[in-house]
């Protein structure tokens, strides 16, 4: 009898998708061809990255398993606890190859002056000079702890560093010590006095000096931990009807620190006995525990990096983001705007332009009102001055704060309390709909009656990123743009969400509905006779309605590009379902953020700007706005970004119909560095950021 024929599948699992973008980041450390101390940050990104992974994704599956509804991963089939152990199965096969990576790099630091070492390679004279310092400036600090009846095992604190010790007492009785070694009155990088440029980790003195915080004991076994805690809280069921939202909020990021462990890392193995009662002690399955040949926390490289700053050549050039050569800095942003359209490409060019269309919008007396969408904002924020100014000379300033932008929710709070304090009405969320969209509307009183200037953008007002992430910023005084952003800011600020939009794509009820339609519109003309194409970049792909209405228009023989960062649940190439579909990754210095749909060819085509990538989440449960693009110039300027994007040799990486990525192109084939001939461009347009804008 055959054996049934296993079924062909187009689909990808997101949690291991995920894994593979993070390997990407990886390899950005181990690639030769990125400067040395810019690969360090690489591997603490990939760490970073993966601590996140663990307490937002793995703490949703581990909730997912202890429920009663477990419900299967709707594109593999998979159940929570068969992705959990899949997860857990590819990050032990990428922590050994971040250790190979990580032992690479120290020794490629060596010839610069730089060594990390263990105490073992220290000589006599050294150790003693380590001890007294051990003596005098960390050990008084330290809260060394016993596990026993006086002393339940105490609670660690998310992503902190804990020495475990295995003891044994002058009678032979077994204990347990723990001493926490995360502090910041102490450094974590310790200099070795006579070898300049010489370091050893703090945590790493402690374990070696552990028999003067224990006398009375033996030392079987020691080791560094690091509990790695669920942070995926829903803050709808911490809901009182006496608290503001507000003050929930807060509450949530109190008990998010208090929530279960979803993963321990040690850094030497410990006997089954110990590791079994630490494992119950936690509360914590015995494959969560993994052991790491790595030090547990690399934030410590960039402390390493600022011992290698006059070594240029070590690091990136310096780059610095250039005036957008559509505007000039002798008129007013307002002015240059109400005569043309505007695209700010980041962080190629500067964000300046918006900042001082802001400040000028809070202190130009035709301006009646301003209302923003916030989401993520520098802490330090020119934004908010603009805004609050903008209130304090009495103009109408409506903001929407999203509260739940995860991990940023305490600065969002304290950002909302000076803008309300301000005079701003303040808007929070709706409900279960996150805000994400990034858009700013400034009316203007003139004789006719009112204007708009409206601005789309694909990444957040935020300074900071805004030189670290590509994003787009659109800003129009297009009144047919205007008036649907007001609308949409009408429909918000009622608690409500759009339910029909004439121009713009307005999730959570229109966004995806008409992607699809437009996608369908492809179909058709193939289905014509004619030529169909469809363009996206996103961040992640895993709605599965778009995937399958991809899946369609590539069987009726339209032609697909889609240049996926992160996530990607699609598999391209393969015969009779995705062959028409290529699939892109890029992974550079710096982070790819801006969304492109495209649809179409020639005359025909059409072009936006989004919020949204196609993940479920921002198509149906946020609230999300991509703006059709229809200057002619600026339509060409996103063409041709998103054609040199999906030529890029350097860094973009093909995805095959296996679900690898690979490099792309012969080794004596022409090298292209899409962010690198961006910049470059940005460059020979020449207007430079120096000005007063």
């Amino acid at each position: 009898m055959k054996s049934a024929k296993k079924e062909v599948t187009c689909y990808t699992n997101r949690e291991l998708s995920w894994l593979q973008f993070n390997e990407r980041v990886l390899n950005e450390a181990g690639n030769a061809g990125v400067p040395l101390a810019e690969r360090l940050t690489f591997a603490a990104i990939f760490q970073s990255n993966l601590d996140e992974f663990f307490m937002v994704r793995v703490g949703t599956l581990m909730m997912q398993m202890n429920s009663k509804n477990d419900i299967r991963e709707n594109k593999t089939g998979m159940t929570s606890e068969e992705q959990v152990s899949a997860i857990l199965k590819q990050v032990v096969v990428l922590e050994k190859k971040k250790a190979k990576i990580y032992e690479q790099l120290m020794g490629e630091l060596e010839p610069h002056g730089i060594r990390i070492i263990n105490f073992n390679k220290l000589s006599n004279e050294e150790g003693k000079l380590l001890e007294q310092y051990f003596d005098a400036h960390i050990a008084p600090f330290l809260s060394p702890m016993i596990i026993g009846k006086q002393q339940p095992f105490p609670f660690l604190e998310n992503r902190q560093l804990f020495a475990i010790i295995l003891l044994t007492s002058q009678k032979g009785k077994k204990k347990t010590g723990i001493v926490p070694c995360s502090n910041s009155v102490f450094k974590r990088l310790i200099e070795i006095p006579t070898r300049p440029g010489c370091f050893m980790l703090s945590e790493e003195l402690i374990l070696h000096f552990a028999p003067k915080l224990y006398p009375k004991y033996s030392i079987r076994e020691k080791a560094i931990m690091r509990v790695t805690r669920n942070a995926d809280i829903d803050a709808s069921e911490m809901y009182d009807e006496d608290m503001d939202y507000r003050s929930i909020m807060e509450l949530m990021i109190k008990q998010r620190n208090r929530l279960n462990p979803v993963r321990v890392e040690l850094s030497r193995t410990i006997n089954s006995k110990a590791k079994k009662e630490l494992s119950q002690f936690l509360e914590i399955g015995l494959n969560h525990i993994i052991n790491v040949e790595t030090p547990l926390d690399l934030s410590f490289v960039y402390a390493l990096q600022n011992h290698l700053r006059e070594k240029t050549e070590l690091f990136y050039p310096k780059r610095s983001p250039q005036l957008s050569p559509s505007l000039n800095n002798k008129e007013k942003i307002l002015a240059q705007v109400e005569k043309k359209d505007v695209l700010l490409s980041y962080p190629y060019e500067s964000m300046k332009p918006f900042l001082k269309m802001l400040q000028e919008a809070a202190e130009d007396e035709s301006v009646v009102s301003i209302k923003m969408t916030l989401y993520r904002v520098a802490e330090r924020s020119k934004v908010i001055d603009a805004l609050v100014e903008a209130a304090e000379n009495g103009k109408e300033v409506v903001v929407l704060v999203e509260l739940r932008a995860r991990f940023d929710e305490a600065n969002n709070i304290e950002m909302s309390h000076r803008l309300e304090d301000a005079g701003c009405r303040i808007l929070y969320g709706l409900g279960e709909y996150k805000v994400h969209s990034k858009l700013c509307l400034i009316t203007r009183a003139n004789q006719d009656g009112y204007s708009y200037i409206t601005q789309i953008g694909t990444g957040n007002y935020n300074e900071k990123t805004s030189r670290l992430y590509t994003d787009l910023s659109f800003i129009t005084a297009n009144p047919e743009i205007g008036a649907e952003a007001a609308k949409v800011f009408t429909v918000l600020q009622q608690g409500e969400v759009m339910e029909e939009t004439a121009h713009l794509l307005v999730a959570p009820k229109c966004l995806q509905n008409k992607v699809a339609a437009l996608m369908d519109d492809e179909i058709a003309k193939v289905q014509n006779g004619g030529e169909g194409y469809i363009g996206i970049k996103v961040n992640s792909l895993t709605d599965k309605v778009l995937i399958d209405k991809l899946i369609e228009a590539s069987k009726a023989g339209v032609r697909i590009e889609l240049i996926v960062r992160g996530i990607c649940c699609l598999k391209p190439g393969i015969k009779g379902l995705t062959e028409n579909i290529t699939i892109i990754s890029i992974v550079g210095r710096f982070l790819e953020h801006s969304r492109i749909y495209r649809f179409g060819t020639g005359e025909e085509e059409k072009i936006y700007i989004a919020s949204a990538d196609f993940m479920t989440r921002n198509t149906t449960k946020r609230v999300e706005v991509a703006v059709p693009l229809w200057d002619e110039k600026i339509k060409k300027r996103v063409r041709e970004m998103f054609d040199i994007m999906m030529k890029d040799t350097e860094k973009g990486k093909l995805l095959d119909a296996q679900g690898n990525y690979n490099d792309r192109g012969k080794e004596d084939a022409e090298k292209l560095n899409s962010q690198e001939l961006f910049y470059q461009q940005a460059y020979d347009s020449r207007i430079e950021d120096s000005s007063e804008l």
